[in-house]
This record gives C-alpha cells, sequence and structure tokens, in this order.
C-alpha cells in the first residue's frame, strides 16, 4: 500500500524529500536528472508543486517514511502539465505511479483544471502504456528532439489527459 501525499511543509522533511527525490531523479533519468538545486528552485514558483507516494507497510513497521516515487507538476490557470515523474526503481511495476497520477488528476479536478499535459520520450513503450491506461492520448509528436551523442535521436510525444 502507499500513500500519496503533497510536499511537506516542515524546513526540514522538506528539504530531506526534495534530495530523496533528486536520488531517484537520478535512476530514473540518468541523462538527465535534476538535481536537488534545480528541484528547490522550481518549487519556489508558486505554479509547481510536488506529489510524493510513500511505502506504506515500511512507515508501519519503522518510524521512517520511505519515499518510492514522485511527481514534479506545474499549474497555469485551467492547464497544467507534469514536469518530472518518477518511481525508485526497487518498487517499479507496482502500480505507484498509476497512483499518483490518480491522485493529481483528483486534485486538479478539485481546482477545475481543464487539461493536463505531459511529454514523453516516444521509445518508453511502459510509459506511454502506462499513459494511455490513465486516457492520455497523444496530441503532438517533436522530431527528433532527444539527442544524445552517438545514438540516434528519439521523438518526444506530447500527450494530453481532458478533464471537461
Amino acid at each position: 500500500m502507499f500513500v500519496i501525499e503533497a510536499l511537506p511543509t516542515n524546513a526540514v522533511e522538506h528539504e530531506n524529500v526534495i534530495q530523496t527525490v533528486a536520488d531517484i531523479e537520478t535512476m530514473v533519468q540518468p541523462d538527465d536528472a535534476w538535481n536537488q538545486k534545480t528541484l528547490a528552485e522550481l518549487l519556489e514558483q508558486d505554479s509547481i508543486r510536488l506529489l510524493i507516494a510513500y511505502d506504506q507497510a515500511k512507515e508501519d513497521s519503522t518510524s521512517y517514511r520511505e519515499i518510492v516515487g514522485y511527481c514534479l507538476y506545474q499549474t497555469t490557470f485551467e492547464q497544467a502539465e507534469v514536469l518530472r515523474i518518477g518511481t525508485d526503481p526497487k518498487y517499479q511495476r507496482q502500480g505507484i505511479a498509476s497512483q499518483v497520477l490518480n491522485r493529481l488528476h483528483e486534485l486538479l479536478q478539485l481546482n477545475q483544471v481543464e487539461s493536463l499535459l505531459l511529454e514523453v520520450r516516444a521509445d518508453n513503450k511502459a510509459a506511454i502504456a502506462l499513459y494511455e491506461q490513465q486516457a492520455f492520448s497523444v496530441i503532438h509528436r517533436r522530431k527528433d528532439y532527444y539527442k544524445v551523442p552517438h545514438k540516434p535521436a528519439v521523438d518526444a510525444l506530447i500527450m494530453q489527459h481532458t478533464y471537461i
């Protein structure tokens, strides 16, 4: 069982959570991870929020709350965008990203957001399948967007989930 919550406001816990998210970023986005400083600076903006997934079983057996996933998102008026989403590799394939997205959908609907956008590499089949299960659809393709030296460029897909 996993619990999805907003970023804590307690300063010490806030900093620890951001560092843990940055650590997970390096595991799931090795070529383009956002570090603790970048995440902290982004979270200073009023429009950017962070949802955290905790392992409830770990919390029940210890006083430690293990962070297993996250979603950094931005809301601007009636539109929101997933900036980053990730799950600790030890916890992947357990439905955490789905639970995080479900919680995000609830929050956005409460705030009368009309649509949610995200970008995904066209070769990330697992993520695309997840987003399609979440009722996202491709609305645009950025040709050869992701470029890595000595590898073929990969398209970016822009996907959208509509609430109205």
